[in-house]
């Protein structure tokens, strides 16, 4: 009897495996900005495209954090993860280093070099398997690549084991890449590079497509006299964006017969939706709308070839949102909820001060960013000092503070739901606090630190396939992202 029930589960899991297997492609896009509600309105006006496809075929539902959003990619991380920031280490896209007292890009490494770009940059510091990763593990020969508008969600894409990733930089016009991947630069970017289709796409000039009385959501000043933008100028938040990394993916899927064998590959892209205006993941003017109008065109393009190259039921698309603006200040006040600034620099000076009334004329302090403040350890050893008494007295000094919800020594923010998965042991601070609602992180020259300043941001998903795969039935935390696509 046991051993038929055994050969019964064996035979099920073999028989579910074959009528859910991973189609030949899979294609993961994650859109900067787009919103479930922005998605709502503009679905009437959609005959055709991708994100019609989308929101007519597709599963689609919305997702929530389980950490503090800032705008930056450690929802990307999140995302493509399946953990949060406490475990895959990438709390903010910048971090503080006491050697030198200066702030480092999360994915800096200093031991690889770029491939037509400064910038140095790997997923080293990214702690956890990424959706990638899994894929490698469960498919050696798999062939996965990576496209983004920046590099840090980029590298995060494609993860440790992509063949490679490229990102578009603005000022060069030319697709760059890191050599952490054992590829490098895709010979289709270097194709494109060559060509000067980017510079080509640059130099247009970007305005409505649609008579502006039809769009939804124009502004005053838009209604006088429509919007006209020179491409190379905003080329990061121009339509043709989009449309270049589609064209890439497209490249790369032709140059690699990817989806021609039976062995599953992934093409990881970044789009967006953040017109250059714009001050709020919510559509607000005409541009924004005409860029979601462009987007949807690309996305179905992008279907329509699949269709053609290796047929309709051997991919399939996941396309999810990630807040970056989130909703603007104005807005908020509004409706009498306004948004008030937090300088981190300025509490950390102070809060130095205060240390040297207590201590002596010392610097104390090494800095600060972020919800934490990092003191001068080597000072505090010298001194013979208490480093937790310290701390508690910082704490103390902190929640005077108006917009301190909390503050405590980095160490016991595990108490704290919110920061436990909001930060990485190993680039918290010595004393770590949290603002209340309403209140946004500024440095001292009134840049912000966190640009989403909603309480609890979500994000749209859609999943379309061509074949039947099980889809959950229940709203989707941040975390079960990743294991929709296996």
């Amino acid at each position: 009897m046991r051993k038929t029930r055994l050969y019964s589960t064996l035979i099920t899991c073999i028989i579910t495996s074959i009528i859910y297997a991973i189609p030949r492609l899979t294609v993961v896009a994650v859109v900067d900005g787009m919103t479930s509600e922005d998605l709502n309105l503009l679905r009437p006006y959609w005959q055709q495209g991708g994100l019609r496809t989308m929101s007519e075929e597709a599963f689609q539902t919305t997702i929530d954090y389980p950490h503090l959003v800032y705008g930056g990619n450690e929802t990307t991380a999140t995302l493509m993860t399946g953990v949060t920031p406490d475990r895959h280490g990438y709390s903010m896209d910048y971090y503080f280093v006491r050697r030198d007292r200066r702030l480092h890009a999360m994915l800096e490494d200093s031991e690889v070099h770029g491939i037509g770009t400064y910038m140095q940059l790997s997923p080293k510091s990214l702690l956890s398997q990424t959706i990638t990763d899994r894929m490698r593990l469960l498919y050696p020969n798999t062939k996965i690549y990576a496209i983004g508008l920046n590099p840090e969600t980029a590298v995060i894409l494609a993860g440790h084991a992509a063949n490679a990733c490229c990102w578009l930089d603005s000022d060069s016009l030319k697709w760059v890449a890191t050599a952490a991947y054992s590829e490098g630069l895709p010979s289709a970017a270097y194709e494109q590079n060559e060509n000067g289709r980017i510079s080509q796409l640059a130099a247009r000039q970007w305005t409505p497509r649609l008579d502006i009385p039809a769009y939804a959501a124009p502004t005053p000043e838009e209604r006088k006299k429509g919007f006209s933008y020179e491409v190379g100028k905003i080329l990061h938040h121009a339509p043709e964006a989009n449309s270049l990394v589609v064209e890439l993916a497209l490249a790369i899927q032709k140059a690699e017969h990817m989806g021609m064998d039976a062995t599953p590959d992934m093409l990881m892209l970044q789009l967006t939706t953040i017109s250059p205006a714009a001050q709020s993941d919510r559509i607000a003017s005409a541009e924004h709308e005409d860029l979601y109008l462009r987007l949807n065109q690309d996305i179905g393009f992008l279907m329509e070839q699949l269709d053609k190259r290796i047929g309709h039921t051997n991919y399939q698309i996941m396309i999810v949102g990630r807040p970056v603006l989130g909703t603007d200040a104005q807005t908020l006040s509004d409706i009498h909820m306004p948004v008030q600034r937090f300088s981190t620099d300025k509490a950390a000076a102070l809060t130095g001060t205060y240390l040297m009334a207590l201590y002596g004329h010392e610097r104390w302090v090494d800095g600060s960013y972020g919800q934490s403040i990092y003191l001068n350890r080597t000072l505090i050893e010298q001194k013979r000092l208490n480093l937790e008494t310290l701390q508690r007295q910082v704490a103390n000094f902190l929640m005077d503070f108006e917009g301190v919800q909390i503050a405590m020594p980095g160490y016991e923010a595990i108490r704290y739901p919110m920061l436990c998965t909001t930060l990485n042991k190993k680039h918290s601070g010595d004393v770590t606090f949290l603002l209340q609602p309403g209140w946004q992180l500024m440095r001292d020259d009134y840049r912000p630190i966190d640009n989403v300043i909603d309480d609890k941001p979500t994000s749209p998903i859609m999943l379309w396939s061509g074949t039947i795969r099980p889809m959950p039935q229940e709203k989707l935390d941040a975390t079960n992202v990743a294991d929709l696509i296996f």
